[in-house]
């Protein structure tokens, strides 16, 4: 079977990590994820007043050597030792997908981020969301969400097998959205009323080409037909490859879309992070030291 899912790349790569550890189970490595790290929105959910610099500067941590490199500087100890809030990362959904899933590939488990919009946060809402999906010994895939925990959230699932009904990878986002089968509106980051419609679900469907094909973005990262254009601008022509790639159902198929040069990710990306603004982002090539 294909093991592209078990390379590290140069987001996942855990570098000098001593994984020897590390449990192998896919549930228990989530566990540990959610020891790591809290959500740079939910300081309140749990109890903690996230000091500011955090939120400004955490989730802008690209890479997973970044993420470990931070979490070191607060506590020197193996990841599986617990570690107070104050000694976590402060990250996004994005950020617990990733490090799941570098942690999965180092210890054996093909696996993946996605994009998409979860509909078990808000009653009626499809929020903007990641998540990791990892591959059984069978060959099936299935979604987990590390982020969600028993202690904090009340989800009719277990968060290890996330129903896809509950987690609308992009594609599936986008083809309801062009069916007018749901409303665009109800699309989004419910945080930010203005970050919803059909050009974020667009965004969404070539960030998680991306993601799958080894180039794991930061969730407001954008490039080539991404939303950070608005959907109405593209031709016919650019829709029909965006209604391919939602359509696509195969890795395979997914791979040779991606060479598309409007959906194949550059080395200069346009990046519209929450605190720092519209900006140009260079990215790396290999883990960054």
């Amino acid at each position: 079977m294909d093991d592209f899912y078990l390379r590290q790349t140069p987001y996942s790569d855990p570098g000098d990590l001593d994984v020897s550890d590390l449990p192998t189970d896919p549930r228990e490595l989530t566990l540990l994820v959610r020891g790591l790290m809290v959500h740079r929105l939910e300081g309140d959910r749990v109890g903690y007043e996230i000091p500011e610099e955090r939120l400004h500067h955490d989730a802008e941590s690209r890479y997973v050597s970044g993420i470990l490199r931070i979490l070191r500087a607060r506590k020197d100890a193996p990841l599986t030792r617990r570690r107070s809030y104050d000694e976590q990362f402060v990250g996004t959904c994005r950020d617990y997908s990733l490090l799941l899933c570098s942690l999965l590939r180092a210890t054996g488990t093909p696996s993946r981020i996605r994009g998409g919009y979860a509909t078990y946060f808000v009653e009626g809402f499809h929020d903007d969301h990641w998540v990791t999906e990892y591959r059984l010994p069978d060959g099936t895939w299935r979604l987990a969400d590390a982020q969600v925990s028993a202690a904090f959230y009340e989800v009719p699932f277990d968060p290890m097998d996330v129903p896809r009904n509950g987690f609308l990878v992009a594609g599936q986002a986008w083809r309801a959205c062009r069916a007018g089968a749901v409303d665009p509106e109800t699309f989004g980051v419910w945080a930010d009323p203005g970050l919803r419609g059909k050009s974020l679900v667009l965004n969404s469907v070539i960030l998680d080409l991306a993601a799958r094909n080894g180039t794991e973005p930061l969730p407001w990262d954008g490039w080539g037909l991404s939303g950070l254009r608005k959907h109405d601008s593209l031709t016919e022509d650019d829709l029909a490859l965006v209604d391919a790639v939602a359509a696509a159902s195969t890795d395979e198929e997914a791979r040779r879309l991606y060479a598309d040069p409007r959906l194949v990710v550059p080395r200069e990306i346009l990046s519209l992070a929450p605190f720092h603004g519209l900006r140009t982002v260079t990215l790396a090539s290999s883990p960054p030291v």
